[in-house]
Order: structure tokens, then C-alpha cells, then sequence
């Protein structure tokens, strides 16, 4: 039985994966930032008979990750499998986004990985064995649409990182996989911040057609718990590449980006989007 420590675990894919490694019969530490909101995990877990620790986590304090990687390593010796889930999305301008919600969401799509990653590679390096599974999204591997740059900026980077932290870890048995959903159905994407309105915004009504078109997409959303499969699956299987699209839309869109530029993926991009959101302003 391993040892999983997942972030992000109250509701969508890190509720689901915690399930899914549960079921296993793993040792699965779910965590959140406020344990007080695991009560839907708790139920679903309860219902078929699946163990789940809770933990605190905060992705984005030191300390807490910190206190979490510690509680697993002084039951288990080391964290056999780490998922780094937790994420937020925030949209809007280049121009005319809150620094501070730019840095909130770098702070936790990006930092927040690699404190964890930090965290756990000590005890896994000396195992010489450990899994490391980073969710980023399919919006990190294509050009970014507009008023998602900043979402799209983290999520690249996660992906640069996982590139590079496996050509220095596997040397020592540490595994790593970037995981690249589309769109599925969790509350990333259904929670995100709205700026608040401006007189003569030059980006409004641009963005509020972006916005209609994201929660056209958000209806047909897939479910998360095939994201979670497929985290197990990565997990299970060593000969998992590095970057794995999850999701049809997630494959289409990495091999139309292989044969085409950002020119050419831009007007494409929109053409979709007014199928759903009307003509763009």
C-alpha cells in the first residue's frame, strides 16, 4: 500500500483521486486548506467503504506543507505518491488585472507545487522510489486565450518545472508527470474572480464575451472522475510520458497546436467561441 498525499481535495478531480487511491486500499491523505469543507469527502468516502485521512494544507504557507509532508513521513517513511491538485483560476486583462489576484494564483498554481515537491523529495530521493503527479491543464500546453493569460502563465510553468524536475530526479527512481486535462467539470472554473466594473473599460465587453463562452464550455464539461482515473493510471504505469493530455478536447487541441502557429490558432480559437458566445465584440 503507498502513501498518497493529494492537495486540493474538496471537491472534482482531488476529491475523486482521493477516492480512487482509497479504494485501492492506498494510504490516502487527502488534504484542504480548511478541513472544515471535507465533509462532502467524507460522505463519499463512508459510502463505499473507503478509508481517507483528512490533513490540513495550505499550498501556499510554508509551514503548513511543511506539517502535512511531516505527519505522512513519520507514519510511512516517505510519500510514496504526491499529487499536486490544488489550483484556482482567475481571469481578466494583462493591462487591468489585480496584481494581487495574479499573484494569489501564481502563489498557488505554481509555488504552491513547488513547496510540496520541495517538501517530499528529500524522503523520496533516500527511498530511491516516489511518483510525483502535477495537474496542470491543456491551457499550459497551447497558445493562451485572451483574458486567460495569467492561468495559462501558471500552468505553463508547472509544466516547465515538471520537465526539468524529471531529468534531475530519475536518476534517483522519483518519477514525474504533468497531467493536462480539458474541460471538466470542477469548480476551478465555475468559481472565478470577476473584476469589478470601471467606467469605460476598453476590456469589458470582450471579456464579458469570453466569460459566455467559458461557461458555455463549463455545461459540457467532462467528469473529473476521469481525470482522477487517469492520475491513477499515470501512477500505476512507469511508461507514462512525461505530458499527458486528459480529454478528447485536451488531445485535439495539442495536435492541432502541432501543426499550426499561434496566427493560426488564434482565429480558430474564436471561430469556436462565437459558436457559443455570439460575434466578438
Amino acid at each position: 500500500m503507498a502513501a498518497v498525499l493529494i492537495t486540493g481535495c474538496g471537491s472534482g478531480i482531488g476529491l475523486e483521486t482521493a477516492l480512487r487511491f482509497a479504494g485501492r486500499g492506498d494510504h490516502t491523505y487527502a488534504t484542504l486548506r480548511n478541513p472544515a469543507k471535507a465533509a462532502r469527502l467524507k460522505e463519499r468516502a463512508a459510502a463505499v467503504g473507503a478509508e481517507v485521512e483528512v490533513l490540513a494544507l495550505d499550498v501556499t504557507d510554508d509551514t503548513s506543507v511543511t506539517t502535512a509532508v511531516r505527519t505522512v513521513e513519520e507514519r510511512h517513511g516517505a510519500v510514496d505518491v504526491l499529487v499536486n491538485n490544488a489550483g484556482i483560476d482567475v481571469t481578466g486583462p494583462v493591462e487591468a488585472m489585480p496584481l494581487e489576484w495574479a499573484r494569489t494564483l501564481m502563489e498557488t498554481n505554481f509555488w504552491g507545487p513547488l513547496r510540496t515537491i520541495r517538501a517530499v523529495l528529500p524522503a523520496m530521493r533516500a527511498r530511491g522510489a516516489g511518483v510525483i503527479v502535477n495537474v496542470s491543464s491543456a491551457a499550459g500546453r497551447v497558445p493562451s486565450v485572451p483574458y486567460g493569460g495569467f492561468y495559462a502563465a501558471s500552468k505553463s510553468g508547472l509544466g516547465a518545472l515538471s520537465e526539468a524536475l524529471s531529468g534531475e530526479v530519475a536518476r534517483f527512481g522519483v518519477r514525474v508527470v504533468c497531467l493536462e486535462p480539458g474541460s471538466f467539470a470542477t469548480e476551478v472554473h465555475t468559481r472565478p474572480a470577476t473584476r469589478e466594473a470601471v467606467a469605460d473599460d476598453p476590456y469589458a465587453a470582450d471579456e464579458a464575451w469570453l466569460t459566455r463562452f467559458l461557461a458555455g464550455v463549463g455545461e459540457a464539461a467532462g467528469d473529473p472522475g476521469v481525470v482522477a482515473d487517469a492520475i491513477v493510471g499515470a501512477v500505476e504505469n512507469p511508461a507514462t510520458p512525461l505530458h499527458l493530455p486528459v480529454g478528447r478536447d485536451a488531445e485535439m487541441a495539442v495536435e492541432f497546436l502541432g501543426t499550426v502557429g499561434f496566427e493560426e490558432w488564434l482565429p480558430q480559437f474564436v471561430a469556436r467561441a462565437e459558436t457559443i458566445a455570439g460575434p466578438r465584440p
